[in-house]
């Protein structure tokens, strides 16, 4: 954040640039194009799973480091995604490819470790990027029909496959009309229930703000073991939910038509604040 000079402050020069048509540049989907695909992730389970796990884990003091990954991972957003643009590769297609595992290889030349990053990326893409979801689906659907797993696990991977294998292409067409309207049906139903319970929001505020940093206990030792796991589960919880810094955005960022890396790199780095500005800090204060 700060040998960046606060990259932070630009975020509506990001916001504006998002919605701007690229004239001239390299790149196969336009910057909104890609920053819907990387949002497609971050907004949605991982908001609901991960901020209610930090709470009951690690506390309502949870939510401030939560909340405050959210800030910072500004910043780390940017950064990864400027890097990569800068050294993402034309493949024979005529296609754009990047990422960390690109960067590793190419620029700090550690072949093994872009094997071990791309390894453990698509192990996580069953973990953190199928499974939860897909949990999450079919506990949503047998809340309120009596449906088989098998069916929903059949249909959800049915879906997913039609618009995988259309490409990058098709998965930035599918992200820019489903992004809009899933973050309008998500906030509203905070807002909503936010609006409904007006009357505990300031409580709410207080009670995370205060439990950030301390803790009722018998002993300062105990305090100081409360706090320190509401801060572990906060910030892995953050990290879980707007993913700056695990590698997934920028791989995302690698594709846009863009005439430099710094005007990827602001447009992207704007997915962690529309995560952390409207879905974190709408999400923990529903009572």
């Amino acid at each position: 954040t700060f040998r960046l000079g606060i990259i932070q402050r630009r975020i509506p020069e990001g916001i504006r640039k998002s919605f701007i048509r690229t004239e001239g540049g390299t790149g196969n989907v336009s910057p909104y194009s890609a920053l819907a695909t990387a949002l497609a992730a971050t907004i949605g389970t991982g908001n609901i799973i991960g901020i209610s796990t930090a709470i009951a884990v690690g506390g309502p003091g949870a939510v401030f480091w939560c909340w405050l990954t959210g800030v910072f991972g500004i910043a780390t957003c940017y950064a990864e995604s400027f890097l990569s643009v800068k050294y993402r590769v034309k493949r024979q297609d005529g296609s754009y490819a990047g990422g960390p595992m690109y960067v590793l290889e190419g620029v700090l030349h550690k072949k093994w470790a872009a094997w071990f990053f791309s390894v453990f990326a698509v192990l996580a893409s069953f973990g953190i990027g199928s499974s939860v979801q897909a949990h999450s689906i079919s506990a949503a659907i047998q809340g309120q029909a009596e449906v088989s797993q098998h069916i929903i696990g059949i249909a959800t991977a049915l879906l997913a496959g039609i618009v995988i294998i259309g490409g990058g292409k098709q998965i930035a067409r599918v992200c820019t009309f489903l992004v809009p309207v899933m973050s309008l049906f998500f906030l509203g139903g905070c807002f909503f229930i936010m609006i409904k319970n007006a009357s505990y929001l300031s409580e709410t505020i207080k009670v995370i703000i205060g439990s950030a940093f301390s803790s009722r206990s018998l002993a300062g030792g105990i305090t100081g073991t409360a706090v320190m796991t509401a801060m572990r589960v906060g910030i892995s919880k953050g990290l879980f939910t707007n993913e700056a810094g695990l590698g997934s955005v920028p791989m995302a960022a690698a594709s846009a038509k863009t005439i430099s890396p710094v005007q990827q790199g602001l447009v992207s780095m704007t997915g962690t604040f529309w995560d952390l500005s409207l879905i974190h800090i709408s999400e923990p204060t529903r009572p």
